[in-house]
């Protein structure tokens, strides 16, 4: 029998993932819903009160606690002590890990929809679209902010790490903006891109869970690769999203990567592509971006009419697979089936 894991969101990854100890079971839930307080009185510690509103609207509407998440699974790796207690400031540095990762996530996904120009997040009004991209970037630095003082208090290893895993989210963003370098494949070029600005953020949260629990380096190391994986699976599942799902679906706009001009997986693939569909589609993204609802819905009929659609999903399914085998070096925990179980919902996700 399993016991489904309840959290505050009802399409977080988290509330659909099972798992067979019940022990196990009824202490992630716990310890989702304390990680989930303190990254909202966290978010909203501020002496104004306009602001401390702004900051828990974003962390209410940004994020389905991913992150969180694989922070308290990582730390099961490391030494029950760990797992829940006290760093000697009366705090838990485990929830303070969990936080942190969220507090950068979150700042991340609304600095995108200040550059995408997305209207909603998760179902409701983007930061942009409520108070304007100056505010919206104000509140993403303020997060960014309050992650850097966690990171401190936390110990300079982590804030190794935090920095590494920020440089290399800049660079993922600066990458998609200029384009592939001549002798770069679109492909290559796409696949590093979104292990900088996914895969980074996700395999921070399992090395700091695994850091601040003290799991032994092995332990560590192997985290640290399945989080590599899961986020290229996580970036690629949804690529898939833009245009397999139906409007309201997803938790995006759906249309928005053809919308802004950014080439997603299955655009690369189709272009890749012979024959008059593929010159068709060729010619519309040569555009840029399509603002005009009929290009979007065109050019989404062309890549469902594709093979591109099926060839994601086995490269999808390949880092799903090496994601996984990563997972061989943990010691078998309830924790290491939940990674494992993680993955499946994040390659078959459809929000």
């Amino acid at each position: 029998m399993t016991t489904p894991i309840a959290v505050l969101r009802p399409d977080s990854l988290a509330a659909r993932l099972e798992l067979t100890d019940p022990d196990f079971a009824a202490r992630l839930h716990g310890r989702l819903a304390d990680a989930e307080r303190w990254l909202r009185a966290t978010a909203g510690d501020a002496p104004h009160a306009l602001v401390a509103e702004w900051s828990r609207y974003v962390i209410e509407a940004g994020g389905k606690r991913l992150r969180p998440l694989l922070v308290l699974l990582a730390a099961e790796f490391g030494a029950d002590a760990a797992f829940g207690g006290s760093d000697g400031r009366g705090a838990d540095p485990v929830l303070d890990a969990a936080a942190l990762v969220e507090l950068v996530h979150v700042a991340s996904l609304h600095h995108d929809d200040v550059m995408d120009g997305a209207r909603s997040r998760h179902g409701v009004p983007s930061a942009p679209a409520r108070w304007g991209n100056r505010t919206a970037v104000h509140l993403g630095d303020r997060l960014l902010v309050r992650a850097g003082r966690l990171a401190a208090d936390l110990g300079p290893e982590v804030v190794r790490l935090q920095g590494e895993a920020a440089e290399r989210l800049v660079r993922g963003q600066l990458r998609e903006l200029t384009g592939p370098l001549a002798d770069e494949s679109p492909l290559s070029h796409h696949l590093a891109v979104i292990a900088d600005k996914t895969g980074s953020l996700i395999a921070l949260a399992l090395r700091i869970g695994a850091e601040v629990a003290g799991a032994p380096r092995p332990a560590a190391r192997a985290l640290a690769e399945y989080g590599e994986q899961l986020g290229l699976v996580f970036q690629l599942s949804d690529d898939l999203l833009d245009f397999a799902s139906e409007p309201g679906e997803s938790g995006k706009d759906p249309g928005i990567d053809l919308a802004v001009g950014v080439r997603t997986l299955p655009m690369l693939l189709a272009l890749d592509e012979d024959g008059p569909r593929a010159a068709e589609l060729r010619a519309l993204l040569e555009r840029g971006p399509l603002a005009d609802e009929r290009d979007r819905r065109r050019a989404a009929e062309l890549l469902r009419r594709s093979s591109a659609e099926a060839r994601a999903r086995e490269l999808l399914h390949v880092h799903a697979t090496e994601a996984r085998a990563a997972l061989a070096a943990l010691p078998d925990l309830p924790a290491r089936a939940a990674l494992a179980d993680l993955v499946g919902l994040v390659e078959h996700r459809s929000a």
